[in-house]
């Protein structure tokens, strides 16, 4: 369906362009988009993928999937840190889902896209560049 065409564009993303690009699933827990096989041992919960992903110092877009019953405390107050986070240290949590449910206090601190959204705004030309 559409999650499983946004992970196959993402893969080749990071087949192209060498970018960090990581999938969290509760089955497998992080493992790297180019190279499936590798995996962050320890990683399968959803909290231990969060500190993970908090402690981890290099640019990197991780995905997640299958997370929806993890949603609840203490996770959601690992979410609320990451939602703190101002440095330069861009990492960027990507959660995949037909219907995105977080709780209030959360779902205050996400950016939403969803691809009828985006299909809808058509690209203007400005300052030399496409943007929508």
């Amino acid at each position: 369906g559409q999650i499983d065409e946004t992970l196959e564009q993402f893969r080749q993303l990071a087949m192209r362009s060498g970018q960090s690009v990581y999938l969290w699933d509760p089955d497998n827990g992080i493992a790297a988009l180019r190279q499936s096989e590798l995996r962050i041992p320890g990683s399968k919960r959803l909290s231990d993928a969060l500190r993970f992903i908090l402690q981890s110092m290099q640019f990197a877009v991780y995905l997640l999937i299958d997370f929806e019953d993890q949603v609840k405390p203490p996770n959601t107050a690992l979410l609320r840190r990451f939602a703190r986070i101002r440095t330069g240290n861009q990492r960027k949590m990507v959660f995949l889902a037909r219907k995105l449910a977080f709780p209030d206090e959360i779902d205050a601190l996400v950016e939403r896209m969803s691809p009828g959204a985006m299909a809808n705004a058509r690209p203007r030309l400005r300052d030399g560049r496409w943007v929508s």
